[in-house]
């Protein structure tokens, strides 16, 4: 099943703002499909299995004879209200290598801040007096379903409700004076996410997904995440070691080699940029760019 936060383009038609199950470009409030909805995606994780059960069979059930299209909504960011954000760095060895950067043995974790999120097609803004560094990087978003506490390996990918996509903008200027990276990544915008969540049933093997970037019309990223240093199932169970992994935690696991920081000539996200992360089985997150100048 495939989720997003929709509202409608015009207040014209019928359509109305909320959380809708996508098909395709047909959607559907959930509201339309079951009786006392939830209200979001992170209302619905912690209803708990039984509640996506009962929508997954209500929604088979329905004909889908009144669907809207996807083309008459605008998107708001695909995971809502997420009780932590943890990112994970350096988790491809050939990004850590083009950044100069060692890779560590355990996982490389950082957060970002809840005011970073954005929606797929929405536009991120930043001063230019802050950074003319901006930076693109494709990773593949892993939601959380259920309390997740010293779990193992084996078992990790049991707590995991979905997948979505997540462009991890990042100010290297401000990177690489700091040290720490959470404010050079939790520019506000900084943290689209979307367009969809999919849940973990349609993703067999989350090591398995290609993965890239297009920027203004050219490929800069291209890759799979096989090439991981640290598997979904591992980042989980290392997490979860030293705390609870709540329902509806985002976890950002990381980017492949091709960021526009390490290019010869180097590439930044500019004012009027246009930049795609696409992830099969997924699809893709558009993100607009502007730069405010002094």
């Amino acid at each position: 099943m495939r989720f997003a936060h929709l509202s409608p383009r015009s207040a014209a038609g019928r359509e109305t703002a909320g959380f809708y199950l996508v098909d395709g470009h047909r959607v559907l409030p959930v509201g339309a499909v079951v009786d006392d909805p939830p209200r979001d995606l992170q209302d619905l994780i912690e209803r708990g299995d039984a509640e996506l059960h009962r929508l997954r069979a209500a929604a088979a059930d329905h004909d889908w004879h009144d669907a809207l299209d996807l083309s008459d909504f605008e998107h708001a960011p695909a995971v809502s209200r997420p009780p932590a954000i943890i990112a994970i760095g350096l988790n491809y060895g050939a990004h850590a290598s083009e950044l100069n950067l060692d890779m560590a043995a355990a996982p490389t974790v950082f957060a970002f801040w809840p005011s970073s999120l954005a929606p797929h097609e929405g536009t991120t803004s930043w001063p230019q007096s802050l950074s003319s560094e901006v930076d693109y990087e494709a990773e593949l978003g892993v939601i959380i379903g259920k309390p997740a506490k010293d779990v193992s390996v084996a078992d990790a990918l049991d707590h995991v409700f979905g997948y979505t996509i997540v462009n991890d903008i990042t100010a290297r200027n401000v990177q690489f004076s700091e040290a720490q990276w959470i404010r050079c990544k939790s520019f506000d915008g900084f943290t689209p996410v979307g367009p969809v969540v999919v849940t973990a049933d349609e993703v067999p093997d989350p090591q398995d997904l290609r993965l890239g970037t297009v920027l203004d019309g050219r490929t800069v990223q291209d890759s799979s995440t096989s090439e991981m240093i640290h598997s979904v199932a591992k980042l989980i169970s290392v997490l979860s070691q030293s705390t609870t992994l709540l329902p509806g935690t985002l976890i950002s696991t990381g980017s492949p080699a091709g960021a526009g920081y390490s290019r010869k000539p180097q590439i930044f996200l500019k004012n009027h940029s246009t930049v795609t992360i696409w992830i099969d089985g997924i699809g893709q997150l558009t993100t607009h760019c502007r730069v405010i100048e002094d």
